[in-house]
């Protein structure tokens, strides 16, 4: 949802008690390093630390995502992609080949989808590079059965022309079982 505020034109979104702590927040730096309009507010640091965070549209531009960050978002990566897709220049995704032994190979699975929505994006053997910018277009994204995959293309269809079919759409019940509705309460 930190994508869909920041890709979709003219969106706020408020996301409340969202966890910072800084050994899973990668996903916010990267998305500060690519010019995202994000505040914190409300931030306690009592046990874990959490915040609610005040997501705005950005005209986001590419960055580097290598080394020590990537752990703390390696999740997140396929969602960064798509960000990257959209986003001005060009970003570089390296040191993350675990991505290649996910539920899928979502190196593979990210670069092919991208390339099918109109994005120029190439596969390395530890990332992939993605020369972002361009409006990207509706297409059938094939998920491999990869709830990830399917929530990241699902956000990135929001911003896209034309229409999205997500393949296998109903996988993310593995780990979010109302991602779909709360995606329409958000266009609402």
């Amino acid at each position: 949802f930190i994508a869909a505020g920041l890709l979709v034109p003219g969106s706020e979104i408020l996301l409340k008690n969202v966890g910072i702590n800084p050994t899973r927040d990668g996903i916010l730096k990267v998305c500060r390093a690519m010019g995202a309009d994000i505040t914190l507010l409300n931030v306690n640091e009592e046990g874990e630390p959490v915040a609610d965070l005040l997501i705005r549209s950005s005209q986001l531009h590419g960055t580097t995502v290598e080394g020590s960050i990537i752990p703390t978002l390696i999740d997140e990566i396929p969602m960064i992609a798509v960000a990257a897709a959209y986003a001005d220049g060009t970003t570089i995704i390296k040191d993350a080949a675990e991505l290649k032994v996910k539920e899928s190979n979502r190196i593979d699975t990210v670069v092919s989808n991208l390339k099918a929505m109109g994005c120029d994006i190439e596969a390395t053997e530890d990332g992939m590079i993605i020369h972002g910018g361009k409006q990207l277009h509706g297409t059938s994204i094939n998920t491999k059965k990869d709830h990830r995959i399917a929530m990241s293309f699902a956000i990135g269809a929001l911003a896209a022309d034309g229409v999205t079919e997500i393949q296998d759409a109903d996988c993310v019940t593995i780990s979010y079982p109302n991602f779909y509705e709360d995606v329409e309460m958000l266009s609402k």
